[in-house]
């Protein structure tokens, strides 16, 4: 082999191994993005019904992946409330895992109702357990915090593992409004 393609391959070879560790900088830099490319891959998908805006849809599959993890403090870690609710968010986290874990590892749907540009009330359908919740999800309102967070204030385990009586028996059968239109 010549000098010349000897010397085009080590500059080929560099130049793979440089764009290599820069993309490689680029996804640790970019842990929340990886984890939810890992977490997407690795997991049931979402089925949805309704409007929901990328940001509420994406706090919603966190939520469900979260009850299908099983993992009380990343269930919380997700929570809208003030840190002087903290008590019920641990409560409520665990309440929730401990009613929706195995449906939550199942398929799910989810219905985004109303217009979601600062909150949103979503309906979770359960399809293999039969149970359905619904919660609200909203930008954070905590100091210091970005992002859409889960409205969760339900200590007691009855109230938790509850479906409202207004809720439809399948997804999309109120058209995914709460209020009737004219």
């Amino acid at each position: 082999m010549s000098a010349r393609p000897r010397t085009a391959l080590v500059v080929r070879a560099a130049l793979v191994s440089v764009l290599a560790c820069g993309a490689l900088t680029a996804c640790g830099s970019d842990e929340e993005a990886l984890r939810y490319a890992t977490d997407y891959a690795g997991h049931e998908p979402l089925g949805v019904v309704g409007y929901p805006t990328s940001d509420s849809l994406r706090i919603t599959q966190q939520l469900v992946w979260r009850l299908a993890d099983g993992k009380a403090e990343e269930v919380e870690a997700l929570a809208a409330e003030p840190d002087d609710a903290r008590g019920d968010v641990e409560r409520t986290a665990r309440n929730w895992i401990r009613s929706f874990h195995e449906g939550a590892k199942g398929k799910v749907t989810a219905e985004f109702y109303d217009e979601g540009s600062v909150r949103q009330l979503v309906v979770v359908y359960f399809h293999d357990t039969g149970q359905t919740k619904s919660f609200m999800v909203r930008l954070a309102g905590r100091a210091g915090e970005d992002g859409w967070r889960v409205t969760m204030r339900e200590p007691d385990p009855k109230e938790a593992s509850a479906t409202p009586d207004w809720v439809p028996r399948t997804p999309g059968g109120l058209g995914s409004r709460t209020t009737p239109t004219r």
